[in-house]
């Protein structure tokens, strides 16, 4: 099937889906080495080298086939359980040429072990019972060494070893109770509110806590022999899983993009994920219906917009192919995570989901305002132009206390569905778009990691987040190892800064005050700037005015308007430095910077440029910010909570210091 001929799956059919994967599946078939062991998918090598790239390409693949097998209950589907059978005994022949990279060769086999273990489980039936008695015990060989291993990073990676664990317990292979006991243990410590959970002790909040750890505890109950093991906890985990949905559900764009933040976006389609685990959870908030359209959108969203390419093959990009939205050990196998998103087509072809109608996006049905308090996270969406924003003052992926460059992936002020946060390589070392910085003469721009969250919440139909940083500037080490956090340097501080986004519609009206300076930098020759969103396309328009800034591109428009006398403004443009278009454009304010003085400014990104003018007042003796918006409603609004917020923090950050360090991120 020519990939531009790839059905939409909203409000399509079961067999539209099992027409996707099937492309996928025979596209991705084609790079297959002889014996099948690896799939080397074309384009440059990845961080971690050839070998590596080809295990990952064939056991993210192996996970789609898995999943399709498994719905098709091995009828009609001779040559796919053909090809990957012939694939698993390649790979764990020692003499092939396409072997598998061994666990104790590369810690990167223990990620793509866990989708081999979990696609034999699925397959058991047509691809395990009918492997050679030999073969069978050199899989068992390969995946042991996860038995009793330490080195797993305290992250999403404690679901690899379970799962696997799992299979090897289910084939008379070793395994051991205490690492599956310290791994629940490890996944219950993320766990935070409202069902969210962090991916590792960082303030790490991402597509993760969706496509790994709310969907391996829905998995991970079905493989063989498992339910044993996971007795006692499935009900808990769904409440979790139940909650986190009705807040997912918020964070999909009216085009089915989602969320255009954190790392592994090259992942794509795999935000769908959750959405699955949901209906195979038959949680009890949201209706099949929902959660299918959801899933449906988000696919649609990237096969109408160039992934898979031409080829069928996804690239490693957003829509088309884009390597700087990529970390540094990605390869041309890594996008296929992305088959997560298309977990439902295990589901047999009478399961009710297929019969279930779509139902609409909840952007779709009016505007949302919402606080996902984990996150410190205001959330709003906008029927009229169908986005979706976050503003964003808890999260930084970072530990509490820490000082390093903030990521663009995590530290900036605003996400949203329409807008990607700029990732050329000055984006890593200068704060610019989403931002609220100080800036020095020689023009660098201080980091707000770590962060002290002060609390998310809605009040009276108004969205309050706010922060307190210590913001310092950072001089970057140089270092090859790019997994999506900010780079670690040598710091100095620039004093303290709080900063307040007040939330309506597509509106924010952002507070920024400096606190304190350091020592003794003084203000002279400092700038306060903030920075709006960023428009990406080929070459999107822009202009500036006294005190506001522009930048627009087809339906968006994202402006910045000074709510304090003696503003500069600028738009900044660069080239190369987004994955939704060639040349990004920030409307940027900035002020002479003083000490104790708030500097406000609206920010917004609509459809629509604004064209009335907002107002702010500061009651400095109730604390309270008093605007009126520019659809002329007023508004009063505390601008922090009564301190729960920061003693909480303090708590946190207490706790975190004497806990010993994590283990270094890896890839997932």
């Amino acid at each position: 099937m020519a990939m531009n001929a790839l059905p939409r799956l909203a409000g399509g059919q079961r067999d539209d889906w099992l027409a996707v994967a099937d492309a996928l599946l025979g596209a991705a078939q084609e790079h297959a080495t002889p014996g099948h062991g690896r799939i080397q998918f074309p384009g440059d090598e990845g961080g971690y080298g050839r070998d590596v790239d080809g295990l990952e390409g064939f056991a993210r693949v192996f996970l789609l086939a898995g999943l399709r097998i498994a719905g098709a209950e091995g009828r009609g589907v001779d040559d796919l359980i053909a090809f990957f059978a012939r694939g698993v005994r390649s790979g764990v022949d020692p003499s092939a040429p396409d072997r598998w990279v061994r666990i104790d060769e590369h810690a990167q086999a223990k990620v793509e072990a866990a989708s081999l273990a979990l696609a034999l489980d699925l397959t058991r039936p047509w691809i395990w019972d009918r492997l050679d008695e030999t073969t069978r015990a050199r899989v068992i060989a390969y995946l042991a060494p996860v038995v009793g291993d330490d080195t797993y990073p305290q992250t999403n990676w404690v679901w690899f070893r379970i799962v696997v664990e799992t299979f090897l317990r289910s084939v008379g292979g070793p395994w051991s109770a205490d690492d599956i006991a310290a791994d629940l243990d490890r996944h219950d410590s993320f766990v935070r509110t409202d069902g969210w959970l962090a991916d590792g002790e960082e303030r790490a909040f991402d597509h993760y806590v969706g496509w790994a750890l709310h969907v391996y505890p829905v998995l991970w109950p079905r493989m063989t022999g498992a339910a044993e093991l996971a007795a006692g906890r499935t009900t808990a985990d769904v409440a979790r899983l139940d909650r986190f949905l009705v807040d997912a559900l918020h964070l999909v764009g009216v085009d089915g993009s989602p969320l255009l933040q954190g790392r592994s976006l090259i992942y794509r389609f795999a935000a769908a994920a959750p959405f699955w685990a949901g209906v195979m959870a038959e949680v009890p908030s949201t209706s099949s219906g929902r959660l299918r359209g959801a899933a449906a959108r988000i696919i649609d969203h990237f096969t109408a917009n160039g992934a898979p390419d031409a080829a069928g093959v996804l690239t490693l990009g957003w829509h088309g192919p884009w390597r700087s939205l990529a970390q540094s050990y990605s390869g041309p196998g890594s996008p296929y995570w992305a088959v997560k998103g298309l977990l439902g087509i295990c589901l047999p072809a009478d399961h009710p989901v297929w019969a279930a109608a779509d139902e609409p996006l909840p952007v779709e049905e009016g505007d949302d305002l919402r606080a996902i308090d984990a996150a410190g996270w205001i959330v709003s969406g906008t029927r009229s132009d169908g986005i979706v924003r976050v503003f964003n003052h808890g999260t930084d992926k970072s530990l509490p206390g820490a000082r390093t460059a903030d990521s663009p992936l995590y530290a900036r002020i605003g996400y949203s569905t329409a807008t990607s946060p700029l990732l050329d390589d000055l984006a890593w070392t200068e704060p610019l778009e989403q931002s609220a910085a100080l800036v020095d003469a020689a023009g660098r721009a201080t980091h707000r990691t770590a962060l002290e969250p002060l609390g998310a919440r809605v009040v009276d139909g108004v969205g309050i987040a706010s922060s307190v940083s210590d913001v310092h500037w950072v001089e970057p080490s140089p270092t090859g190892h790019r997994h999506g956090a900010g780079l670690a340097g040598e710091i100095r501080s620039a004093g303290r800064m709080s900063v307040h986004s007040l939330v309506r519609g597509p509106w924010e009206i952002r507070i920024a005050t400096v606190d304190e300076l350091s020592g003794d930098l003084d203000a002279s020759g400092l700038r306060l700037r903030m920075g709006g969103w960023p428009i990406a396309a080929a070459e999107p328009a822009h202009l500036t005015s006294t005190g506001a800034a522009e930048a627009r591109a087809d339906d968006r428009v994202s402006g910045i308007r000074a709510l304090v006398d003696d503003a500069t403004s600028q738009v900044v443009v660069r080239r190369d430095a987004s994955p939704l278009g060639a040349v990004a454009a920030v409307p940027v304010l900035s002020w002479d910077a003083c000490v104790g003085v708030p500097f406000a400014a609206l920010v917004s990104l609509a459809a629509e440029p604004v064209e009335t003018v907002a107002t702010l007042d500061l009651d400095e003796t109730t604390g309270a910010a008093l605007v009126t918006w520019p659809d002329g409603r007023r508004t009063r609004t505390p601008l922090t909570d009564s301190g729960a917020s920061r003693r909480a923090h303090r708590h946190s950050r207490a706790r975190s210091g004497a806990r010993n360090a994590i283990a270094k991120e890896q890839h997932a």
